[in-house]
């Protein structure tokens, strides 16, 4: 994993932990506004073979009308995306860009707060489907 992340490793096939993590990021206040299943994409585009992957465009829109508030061009990175990857028949990563790093894209004092929230939210969920594996 990175430094710009957050992450999990789920002990469970790809599928069960795509709907497990919709439902986490559900109880923390996040909406799905977009969905790609890379593995689709690109076979369809470059006729390649990759493990099943998707990326999630999560959104909490009350953060997202305050980080946009205090810095409107922050909405080139929103939604916050979370990945589902398989990495095996009973392994799953999960990971998130990591709300401090957009401190980084940003000098904005204002964002701080929005920042610290959505990583706590975002880290809940994760934690909740730890303790779901």
């Amino acid at each position: 994993m990175s430094s710009y992340t957050i992450a999990t490793t789920l002990n469970r096939p790809y599928d069960e932990a795509v709907q497990a993590v919709r439902e986490a990021l559900d109880h923390q206040g996040f909406g799905i506004l977009t969905e790609i299943d890379l593995k689709d994409a690109l076979k369809k585009k470059l006729d390649v073979d990759i493990e099943p992957q998707i990326i999630l465009g999560a959104c909490r829109p009350p953060l997202a009308h305050e980080a946009i508030q205090a810095e409107p061009s922050i909405a080139a990175v929103l939604p916050c995306n979370v990945v589902v990857r398989s990495v095996g028949e009973m392994s799953t990563v999960v990971e998130a860009f990591d709300p401090d790093a957009m401190m980084g894209l940003a000098d904005n004092e204002a964002l701080h707060t929005v920042a610290a929230d959505a990583k706590q939210r975002i880290t809940a969920a994760f934690a909740a489907l730890d303790g779901q594996s």
